[in-house]
């Protein structure tokens, strides 16, 4: 899974950074390969999550509103800009993970009704085992393909849906197309916000065709990226962000340039001459994202 291919923010410690280390790794079989949680040296009680040695997320369990990975942050900024600070939200994670951004809002907006779709059943089980969620937190998981799993979701229902889907590294054909999107719309509020993790690298064929994409199916998209990702100079993850009410670009613009690894947004006239002619990707034309590099993660 081409989740954690940039380093990982250096930020403040968390609450409890005194402690005494007690979290050894621990590793089990899954449907996707080995998965290993992995403690942090810097975080008593934090794991990053790896599948056959890739990195998927990070979440520190004594503060779930930490978030480690950059593109795991650009979802946390998307997060807080879904409603007014606080308010609670419906959201749906398409991908679990470790469940680190339904943690996340679900410890910065109280009350909030989430659902979590993950095929892995036996991903869910080893992080719901070793990482266990707060059954205060209203987080509901289910497993089931993505695709189907969202088909679930009633219409109108969610204010967010997030697609961080990946299979062998790759995000399965079936999730990039404007079908895919079509059953997004159907499940989001009118006001809702649609983001997902998107990995590619040189000639960013994949990325251009998934904005152009976006395009075609909601009235506002913008994307964030690191700019060497956007210059096509390296392989790495880009987060696209579409709803049909504009959207909040000075704020996030501010927030991405502001992190630990600074990001572009890129929006308007500028975003339709990156996507350079590609057309919208149909169900009968899609393809997998790309593989990404041997040493990518490194």
């Amino acid at each position: 899974m081409a989740k954690g291919v940039r380093k990982k923010a250096t930020a403040a410690r968390g609450r409890g950074a005194g402690r005494a280390r007690a979290l050894e790794p621990v590793a089990a079989p899954v449907d996707g390969g080995l998965a290993e949680l992995v403690p942090d040296r810097d975080r008593p009680r934090a794991w990053t999550l790896l599948v056959d040695g890739k990195p998927q997320s990070h979440v520190d369990l004594d503060d779930p509103s930490y978030l480690d990975f950059e593109y795991q942050r650009r979802f946390g900024h998307i997060a807080d800009l879904t409603a007014p600070p606080g308010r609670p939200v419906h959201a749906v994670h398409l991908g679990g993970g470790a469940f680190t951004l339904a943690r996340y809002i679900a410890a910065t907006r109280p009350r909030s009704t989430q659902q979590v779709v993950e095929w892995d059943a036996a991903l869910v089980q080893f992080v719901r085992r070793e990482a266990p969620l707060n059954p205060a937190d209203r987080i509901r998981v289910r497993g089931a393909d993505a695709r189907v799993g969202l088909g679930k979701v009633p219409d109108g229902w969610a204010d967010l849906i997030v697609a961080d889907v990946f299979s062998g590294a790759r995000t399965p054909a079936h999730l990039t197309s404007v079908e895919f999107l079509a059953e997004v719309r159907r499940a989001l509020r009118p006001d809702g916000l649609y983001a997902a993790n998107i990995a590619d690298g040189p000639p960013l064929a994949h990325l251009r065709a998934q904005v152009a994409t976006a395009r075609a199916a909601f009235a506002h998209v913008c994307l964030t990226a690191d700019p060497a990702v956007l210059r096509g100079r390296r392989f790495g993850n880009a987060v696209l962000l579409a709803a049909d009410r504009e959207l909040p670009i000075a704020e996030l613009t501010r927030r991405a340039a502001t992190d630990p690894h600074p990001a572009r947004v890129e929006h308007g006239r500028p975003l339709a001459d990156f996507t350079a002619g590609a057309p919208p990707v149909t169900d009968a034309t899609a393809t997998p994202s790309p593989t990404p590099p041997p040493k990518v993660f490194d």
